[in-house]
């Protein structure tokens, strides 16, 4: 597998442009490789994969599972086009707070990985397959959330009326999050 990568002013986070080719008759790409990806230095251990479809306008996130289920992320759009962004939250890094946006493309067929300890969500810009592997199986006890609208983050979502599940709905902000994260650690 080829493929060009991209570094992000958040450690660990990069964006990755396979090779594809592409003729009269279609087109081919590899999405993943072992040996590629460890030679880049990149995770080669995933666990689940997950597939989903969102009609254009709606905005899934932002999630992540707290340790020890906490997962990495190799993510990607199969047709259609998102905005997706990655926050990071790890307490201990210097970017704690910060993200990084992607303008996922099934044309372009670029990907991201999202190491662990960050939040993830994305808005179908059309409608949209997405798909993404995971490094640790999903564990609903682990299951968290931040609001995608927190002012704090300041993300800039591209959208002025998204479509969100209630369950999105009633996540915390990210000051609440770790509020009550720090507070349960006492």
């Amino acid at each position: 597998m080829q493929f060009r990568i991209r570094k992000t002013t958040i450690e660990g986070l990069v964006e990755i442009f396979p090779s594809f080719f592409e003729d009269e008759r279609g087109l081919f790409l590899e999405s993943f490789n072992t040996k590629s990806f460890e030679e880049a230095g990149l995770p080669t251990h995933f666990v689940q994969d997950n597939q989903s479809f969102s009609k254009k306008g709606v905005l899934r996130g932002l999630h992540f599972q707290e340790a020890p289920f906490a997962q990495g992320k190799l993510v990607r759009v199969v047709s259609g086009k998102v905005l997706d962004i990655a926050v990071d939250i790890r307490p201990e890094s210097p970017t704690f707070g910060k993200y990084e946006s992607f303008l996922l493309d099934g044309l372009q067929h670029n990907m991201v990985y999202i190491p662990e300890g960050f939040a993830h969500g994305f808005v179908a810009l059309e409608d949209t397959i997405f798909t993404y592997k995971c490094t640790h199986i999903y564990d609903k006890s682990a299951e968290r959330g931040i609001r995608w609208d927190d002012e704090q983050l300041g993300i800039d979502w591209g959208i002025s009326d998204p479509i969100i599940s209630g369950k999105d709905q009633l996540l915390p902000t990210f000051r609440e999050y770790f509020e009550a994260a720090t507070a349960a650690r006492r």
